[in-house]
């Protein structure tokens, strides 16, 4: 009779604890069936490994628009360290216009975040962009405090983050476009 006790004690702890997990996941979404950011926000580490939110930064555009990485919540983002003189940026450039016309009614974008404090001359980068006519959001990193935040030692280098902004992929070098489309579906 007292094994019977037991067991039925420990079974009501678990229903218990089965409609505890379950009323604090609902919690944490909401009616439209996202995640609570703030939730996300205190459960997810920030940092540059596989795993991490990535680091939130502000960059401007060419036209002096100010861009925060986090606008791009909700999207999957290939963020790409890039710099107009550098020649596996050169040949992924194309691929990564490509991805992005392909990709961007999908939910998802590139950012080419240039490293500008690294170019020769202020205007190359702007010009390598129309050369290759990319259409996609492009900021400058003017003090290369951003490059820094995401210790870039390889040109290119690029961060696939998915719609949470968590980084699913990194690859030192230049990538393809099967390869981009591998770490689209990836980040899904």
């Amino acid at each position: 009779m007292r094994k019977n006790w037991i067991a039925l004690l420990i079974l009501a702890a678990l229903v218990g604890w089965g409609i505890y997990d379950y009323y604090n996941k609902q919690a944490i979404q909401q009616t439209d069936g996202s995640v609570n950011e703030a939730e996300l926000d205190s459960t997810i580490p920030v940092g540059i490994k596989v795993g991490n939110r990535a680091p939130d930064f502000t960059l401007e555009t060419e036209d002096g628009e100010t861009v925060h990485l986090s606008d791009y919540r909700g999207k999957t983002v290939l963020l790409n360290f890039w710099a107009s003189w550098c020649p596996p940026c050169k040949v992924e450039m194309p691929y990564m216009q490509d991805f992005y016309e392909e990709y961007k009614d999908k939910d998802a974008v590139v950012l080419a975040v240039n490293m500008t404090h690294l170019e020769k001359s202020p205007g190359d980068a702007k010009r390598f962009l129309k050369e290759v006519g990319a259409t996609f959001p492009a900021v400058y990193d003017q003090t290369g405090q951003v490059t820094d935040e995401y210790q870039i030692v390889a040109y290119p280098t690029t961060y696939v983050l998915n719609a949470q902004g968590v980084i699913t992929d990194r690859y030192q070098g230049a990538i393809d476009h099967n390869l981009m489309i591998k770490a689209y579906e990836k980040s899904r």
